[in-house]
């Protein structure tokens, strides 16, 4: 894949802390769920070279971390951006609740109304059956799908980095919705599937043993 003739774009992920943010896209970009815990500053920034119906296209993953005291440094990270994730974990209700009362606020006040939005839920393999005795204790599709409309996000997902379901479609849905957006959100930060492959390098151009190329139909 030539990288001169890709379309470069730019891609951040959001919410609250252990929510599976960082999870999500080692399994995307590496292939594999990350043997022990991964904090955001240990994830490198990422370009993950995919072609998109027939376009090469250069997705920069950008990892963020959820906790209170990043929260004046996080807002560097939106800039240039095309479109954002903001995650919650299936098996903790409150971070569902914090997209509401949180994460849109912050993106859509730093980032501007028009910015696609995907929602993700994060940990889908933690969910039991329905009728179990503490299915209630998990936010059901229907609850997330609420929040997705009432955010305006451009689609709801459901995946599981650790056995890889779905995760592919979430980056799917990311790039087709990156293209929405002709230029990143300015650089302002406020005072406070089918058949693919991946390939991708970290920063500093540095080659990652073992890369293949994602490509979506």
């Amino acid at each position: 894949m030539s990288s001169q003739n890709a379309i470069r774009r730019k891609l951040v992920i959001v919410g609250d802390g252990a929510c599976g943010k960082t999870s999500l896209l080692c399994s995307f970009a590496l292939g594999e769920f990350p043997k022990e815990y991964m904090s955001p500053a240990i994830f490198e920034n990422y370009v993950a070279e995919i072609r998109l119906d027939g376009k090469p296209v250069q997705l920069a993953l950008w990892d963020t971390a959820g906790q209170e005291e990043y929260e004046r440094l996080r807002p560097m990270s939106y800039s240039k951006s095309h479109v954002i994730l903001i995650a919650y974990a299936i098996d903790t209700p409150d971070s569902l609740d914090n997209v509401t009362v949180k994460w849109i606020e912050e993106v859509r006040s730093i980032c501007g109304p028009t910015i696609p939005v995907i929602l993700v839920g994060c940990k889908s393999d933690l969910r039991p059956p329905e009728g179990s005795p503490n299915a209630g204790q998990f936010v059901t599709r229907a609850e997330a799908e609420r929040v997705a409309h009432a955010i305006g996000a451009r689609a709801y997902k459901e995946c599981s980095a650790l056995k890889i379901e779905g995760v592919d479609d979430v980056f799917e849905a990311a790039t087709r919705a990156s293209m929405l957006m002709r230029e990143g959100v300015p650089a302002h930060v406020p005072s406070a599937g089918r058949g693919h492959e991946r390939r991708g390098s970290r920063s500093g151009n540095r080659d990652w043993e073992g890369n293949k190329c994602c490509v979506i139909c």
